[in-house]
């Protein structure tokens, strides 16, 4: 986290006369939320790199964008533009995550150090609606798409293993083809029936539309766009958002369109097994909770716990075609490619919960229920599944960035002609070359 401060502040040091940095909030541990400018055009778009703690990539990514938009004058004067740049939205959760941010950058080092808030302590969630965020990232978020109204937002978010898509709250047609030459040069796959879009409707091969918000429970916060956002708050002054998520560990069948020969059995394969770990990982919790004390660090990594916990069997009852009540919604048409990011959030909603319980164990100083080595086990071979069972790869972080950056620009251009923008940031020949060297990886 220091590290952005000091390359954002280093960038406008040696670019006083085109960028500024400015501290637009502060978290609630007292962070400063920096915000890097680039340009003095009129239209304004925004960058919110850091909506989820254990989603670090796009630091790197927005400080990549600031250079990009520094070295070509048709990403600022040719487009009348300036980039706004909030170079991380959770501070303080992202904090909690530097213990594998230095690598090694394996999955079990991952998932024993990974933190993400719970739900209503993510700030780009709106439960209660705009006029009731309480969290003052939130709050500086909201502050400062008002002030902008930015003719496009983008907010940076990693998938741990998968792949590569883009949600949109209004269509950008062009985007679709831009995704995949970026990840097809990049060696990224496109992940083409996400957990996340379940229900959601597809402008084209990994690009989903958000549908408007409603009213759910948490399991269908995410799946059915359940509760307002700060993705849809800027929309009357004309915004359009784009979520760019790319993956670290990427998994090939995420891409796959062929439909397997029973569905319905891997989909009963699916839930019982994300049950059947929600039940151990329930059994370890209760064993386990009477010692960890109510301390504030504690109570912190408990929400997400018990929110994963909470989700997980509803999970498991919406997939299951046994158990499924005949007035649910149905499921899409069932390919590998779905499936497989099925298989891939059942078993993330368990190594979430490991990873963390692994936490309050080893914060607590003491394990007289013998939960370090049941947990270790579990780590292990829910990672090995991961590994050697859906194939999951490492993917660079310069490939991860160059991939985001890229979408990026490209939803500028698009979303810049829609408005009648001047940019020709879209041109064949703006990063056409490779721009990530493939041998230094």
């Amino acid at each position: 986290m220091d590290e952005l401060g000091v390359r954002a502040a280093a960038l406008v040091a040696r670019h006083p006369d085109a960028a500024r940095l400015r501290r637009v909030g502060t978290s609630r541990a007292g962070t400063p939320l920096w915000l890097l400018s680039v340009g003095h055009g009129s239209r304004q778009a925004l960058v919110v790199a850091g909506p989820h703690a254990n989603e670090p990539v796009g630091g790197a990514t927005v400080l990549r964008l600031a250079e990009r938009a520094l070295a070509d004058p048709r990403l600022t004067e040719g487009a009348d533009a300036t980039w706004n740049l909030l170079l991380c939205l959770d501070p303080d959760g992202s904090r909690r995550n530097e213990a594998w941010l230095r690598g090694p950058y394996t999955l079990g080092h991952y998932f024993r150090h990974f933190f993400r808030p719970g739900f209503l302590e993510q700030p780009e969630w709106l439960p209660e609606g705009a006029d009731c965020a309480v969290l003052p990232e939130t709050r500086a978020l909201l502050g400062l798409q008002d002030e902008l109204r930015p003719f496009l937002q983008c907010s940076l978010h990693g998938v741990d293993v998968g792949g590569a898509f883009v949600e949109l709250t209004r269509d950008l047609p062009g985007l679709a083809q831009r995704v995949a030459h970026s990840a097809a040069r990049l060696g990224i796959p496109r992940e083409l029936g996400p957990y996340d879009t379940l229900y959601w409707p597809a402008l084209g091969p990994a690009v989903y539309r958000v549908p408007p918000p409603r009213r759910g429970d948490l399991a269908a916060a995410i799946t059915e766009a359940a509760v307002d956002s700060t993705w849809f708050h800027p929309q009357p002054h004309g915004t359009v958002t784009a979520i760019v998520e790319a993956p670290m560990w990427g998994v090939g069948a995420v891409e796959d369109p062929a439909r397997p020969a029973d569905p319905d059995a891997v989909l009963r394969s699916v839930s019982r097994v994300l049950r059947h770990d929600t039940r151990l990982l329930e059994g370890i919790l209760a064993r386990v909770r009477p010692g960890l004390g109510t301390s504030p660090d504690m109570t912190c990594l408990l929400a997400p716990v018990d929110d994963y916990l909470l989700v997980g069997p509803g999970l498991a009852d919406s997939w299951d075609p046994d158990v499924r009540d005949a007035g649910a919604r149905s499921l899409p048409p069932l390919d590998t490619a779905r499936l497989t990011a099925l298989r891939l959030a059942g078993r993330r909603v368990a190594l979430r919960t490991a990873g963390l319980l692994h936490q309050l164990v080893t914060a607590s100083g003491h394990d007289p229920c013998d939960a370090l080595p049941e947990l270790d086990r579990l780590i292990d071979a829910w990672c090995a599944d991961y590994r050697d069972g859906c194939g999951a790869r490492w993917i660079p972080v310069a490939r991860q960035v160059e991939y985001q950056a890229r979408v990026v620009l490209a939803a500028f251009d698009l979303a810049g002609r829609r408005a009648g923008a001047r940019s020709r940031s879209g041109e064949p020949d703006w990063g056409a070359q490779a721009a990530v060297p493939m041998h230094q990886e």
